[in-house]
């Protein structure tokens, strides 16, 4: 989505117990989306998480493609004859 030019800047964040990957569309602002993984979180909900800009959780699962599905969904695009 960098190289499609849909987002400027990206940030990758570790901590003990939680890895996020956050895309922004400008530098100076909140990201528009995080892909969060909590390892506690394997067994119950899932370990990755989309988080949207306002912090509400979009989708949530085991697979991380699966997670990712309303990503790609934006890169897809009609093409004309």
């Amino acid at each position: 989505m960098v190289a499609a030019g849909h987002w400027r800047d990206y940030a990758i964040d570790m901590g003990a117990d939680l890895a996020v990957f956050a895309a922004f569309r400008r530098t100076s602002e909140r990201p528009e989306v995080r892909i969060e993984k909590r390892p506690a979180l394997r067994t119950k909900q899932g370990a990755f998480a989309l988080v949207s800009e306002h912090g509400l959780v979009l989708k949530r699962g085991h697979e991380l493609p699966a997670v990712l599905a309303p990503l790609e969904r934006r890169l897809m695009r009609l093409v004309e004859e």
